[in-house]
This record gives C-alpha cells, structure tokens and sequence, in this order.
C-alpha cells in the first residue's frame, strides 16, 4: 500500500509556465487551421490532418479535444462568455473596465460603418480584430472563480495587455494614413488606455497574490 508521501502534490503553475503553453497551443491551432485549409475538400481530410499533426494513437484524442476547445473559445465574440458561469460573468460584466471594452467594441462599429471603404484596411482590421482579442482575453482572464489558477489569469492578462497596445499602435497608424482624425484619435485613446492601466492594475494584484500563495520562487 502507498503512502501519501508516495504522491508529489500537483504544482500550480507560474504565468511563465502558462504563457509558454499558451503559447505551444496557439502554434498547434495555428498548424491546425493550415491543415484545414489545405485538406478542407480531401475525402481523407481528417485522417492526413490527424497524421500531420502527430497524432498517432487513442491517447491523442485528448489534444484534438484540446485544440478544438480552443479553438471554440478563440472563435467566441466579445461579451459573449458561454464558456464560463453565469455568475462568473455576471460579476466581470459590472467591472468599469469591461463597460470599456463595450464602448470601445460600438465606437470602432460605428466607425466602421460610417467608414465603409476603410474596413477591409489592413491597419483597420487590426484596429478591429486586436480590440476585440483585448476584450476577449480580460473576458477569459478575469470570469473565472476562486479556484482559477493565478498564472493562468495574469498570462491571460498579459495577452490582453499585448492586444491593447496593438490597437494603440493600428489607431495610431490610422491617423497617419488619414482615416482617423485628431479627435477620433483622441476618444480610442482614452479608451484604450483605461483598459490598458486596468488591466496593469490587475497584473499587479494577482502577481502580489502570486507571492502572498507561494512566495517569489
């Protein structure tokens, strides 16, 4: 009979450990979705796809389920947050910073269409879809409960983080290619950088958290 010494307790990972599987599942999604495309008419589509990707045996069947899981959740629009509980997402939706994603999500809409000829863009586009991928990943970071990982949650955060700062640098690109004006310029921007301190602040919180739980190792 074994003892419970005999069994190492599970260790909770840090944001880097997080960010570096994150990162691992966006590269397995991406290679994923280029399969697709390649093989979306093969009559053996699923088959190659499944070969490509190494996936060899039964025991792979949990990393398809994992990258369709994730791909689900990256598919998701802003707001929308069926992946989680109700009550998780009800108490992110009352948050300022959430009420922000929201403005900024109807003001970029309303640009757009108002702008008709602009939105297909590139520096719109990213303008659009990175604002979006902000509001989306605060969303994925800040709806879990009390047992949701920390690392987890301040890797999510960064991800928001990196998504804010590129909508700052496609607006700003926008107003250089003459699409945005000084004014609209200057809304977007107090926008955005109220998520963006908010979310820091966040980053702040849960990294002291971090160290509260499990000290600076």
């Amino acid at each position: 009979m074994l003892d419970d010494d005999d069994f190492e307790a599970e260790e909770a990972w840090d944001e880097y450990a997080w960010e570096r599987f994150l990162q691992e599942q966006d590269r397995n999604t991406e290679k994923y979705f280029g399969l697709l495309e390649k093989y979306i008419d093969h009559p053996k589509r699923d088959e190659l796809i499944a070969q490509e990707m190494g996936w060899n045996g039964p025991h792979d069947e949990a990393e398809y389920s994992e990258i369709s899981e994730l791909i689900e959740q990256e598919l998701v629009e802003e707001g929308d947050c069926d992946l989680v509980g109700e009550d998780d997402f009800d108490r992110f939706a009352q948050s300022p910073v959430y009420r922000d994603t929201l403005r900024l999500h109807r003001w970029i809409n309303a640009w757009l269409e108002a702008e008709d000829s602009v939105k297909d863009h590139p520096a719109a586009v990213k303008f659009a879809t990175r604002s979006a991928v902000c509001g989306a990943k605060l969303a994925a970071a800040l709806c879990g409960d009390e047992v949701t990982e920390i690392g987890m949650t301040i890797a999510y955060l960064k991800r928001a983080l990196k998504a804010a700062n590129d909508a700052l640098d496609a607006a700003s690109q926008l107003v250089q290619l003459g699409f945005l004006d000084e004014r609209q310029h200057a809304v977007v921007r107090k926008l955005i950088f109220r998520i963006r301190d908010r979310v820091v602040d966040f980053m702040s919180e849960y990294r002291m958290e971090w160290r509260r739980r499990h000290g600076d190792s």
